[in-house]
Formats: structure tokens, C-alpha cells, sequence
């Protein structure tokens, strides 16, 4: 075990005790990795990944008596945020003004239309294809390669084998090659 993982069940247990100050430290130690995680899933939108990061903690200190320490804390918050997340996509989206997409346009310079176009489709593209696996599939992938957790934890958290994360992860990798490779 390393000595991040040791500080965090050290921290995760003075939070169950209702140690605000590990709370806090909890939130330092996970937050750029949820963060990163969830604006992954977002297509880089910053604004609604920040949102979702706010309401993936809200949820965990919510829920904290569900917290059975057969996984990591950071394992367990970032299932709770793949479900945000999930939960998110899945509400009825409310329509943005165009002028507030000219403006932020405007105000951020950046690669030529062209190949941020094509970037930001092939980002769609793959989100949607992840979206689409089955959600054992899609929170392997998720967590392994945009939350970055080692096959080790995906294992803990899904009560499952690390053979058997790693064969989800190769049927996954399979599944999302087929689904773009049609487009």
C-alpha cells in the first residue's frame, strides 16, 4: 500500500468519526482526479464538470453510512461521480441562448474552426460510444482510463476480479473499436 493510499483510510475513518478537517483533506487529495474524470465525461466543459464534481461530493457526504471501506474512499467517490454524471446526461437539457455561445466563441482565440470541430466530433463521437456500452463496460472504462483508478481498485469496487476488470476492459475496448469504426 502506498502512503497516499494509508492517508487516505486514515482520513476516510476521522471522516466517518465527523472530522471536518479530514474532510477537507479527503477533498485535496481526490478532487483534480474527479474533476478530471468528470470533465472527461463532459467533453471539456468546464463549467458543468465543476457542477457535477459540487454535487459528486454533496452525494458522498450524504451518503457516507454506505461507505463500506471494501474500496479506497477516492474508488467509491468516483462511482458516485460516473452516476452524476450519468444521472446528468440523462435530464432533459434546457436551451442555451445563442448569444452566449457567439460570446464565449469570441472571447476564447484558440485552434482553427476546422479541427476544433473535428476534435470536439471525435470527443462526441467516443463520449457517445462509451454512453452506449453496458454500464459494467462503461464504468471500467471510465474509471480506467478517464479517472485513471489501477484495475486493482475497479476490481474492489465492482466486487469483481482484476481478470475480469481487465477482461471487461479488452470486450470494451472491442465494443467502442466496432462502434467507431462504423461512423
Amino acid at each position: 500500500m502506498e502512503r497516499g493510499d494509508d492517508e487516505e483510510v486514515r482520513l476516510t475513518g476521522l471522516l466517518v468519526e465527523g472530522d471536518r478537517e479530514a474532510a477537507e483533506r479527503l477533498v485535496e487529495l481526490t478532487y483534480r482526479r474527479t474533476y478530471g474524470l468528470l470533465i472527461r465525461l463532459c467533453d471539456g466543459d468546464a463549467e458543468t464538470a465543476a457542477e457535477l464534481t459540487q454535487e459528486t461530493y454533496r452525494r458522498a457526504w450524504a451518503g457516507l453510512a454506505g461507505f463500506s471501506g471494501r474500496a479506497r474512499f477516492s474508488t467509491w467517490l468516483y462511482r458516485i461521480a460516473h452516476t452524476t454524471f450519468l444521472n446528468h446526461a440523462r435530464r432533459p437539457r434546457l436551451l442555451q441562448p445563442l448569444e452566449d455561445e457567439v460570446a464565449a466563441v469570441a472571447a476564447h482565440p484558440g485552434p482553427a474552426p476546422e479541427q476544433e470541430a473535428g476534435e470536439k466530433e471525435a470527443a462526441r463521437r467516443l463520449r457517445r460510444a462509451v454512453a452506449a456500452l453496458p454500464d459494467a463496460l462503461r464504468f471500467c472504462v471510465a474509471a480506467r482510463y478517464w479517472g485513471e483508478l489501477p484495475a486493482r481498485e475497479i476490481a474492489l469496487a465492482e466486487g469483481v476480479s482484476e481478470v475480469a476488470v481487465r477482461k471487461r476492459l479488452r470486450k470494451a475496448m472491442a465494443l467502442l473499436a466496432g462502434a467507431l469504426a462504423e461512423v
